[in-house]
């Protein structure tokens, strides 16, 4: 089984050079910004088939990965499904009667 920091290398021969959010192409030198990037999030998962890789530009590896981040940090799935309420300040609690105190 080849060693895990080849599999930049390995998923460039089996994929084709286009991200897969965006569909760009990045041919020739372009090619530095294409990334690897582990579906599962685990880098130590590297199949030989590849099946746990997919090609996307800085741009959309970035989002991918602060999209995870927020969902991580909302307290929420990665479905957007609640796990709780993690906010309990309301800061327009009492902007009725506050309102109500200046007419």
């Amino acid at each position: 089984m080849p060693i895990k920091e080849d599999y930049r290398e390995r998923a460039l021969k089996i994929l084709p050079w286009i991200c897969s959010k965006c569909g760009r192409e990045f041919p020739g030198k372009k090619l530095r910004e294409l990334t690897v990037h582990h579906k599962d999030h685990n880098h130590d998962n590297n199949p030989p088939d590849g099946s746990n890789w997919e090609l996307l530009c800085l741009y959309c590896h970035d989002n991918e990965h602060s999209r995870s981040l927020e969902a991580e940090w909302q307290n929420t799935t990665d479905r957007g499904e609640d796990k709780g309420q993690t906010v309990t300040h309301n800061p327009f609690a009492d902007l009725k009667d506050l309102l109500k105190d200046k007419k």
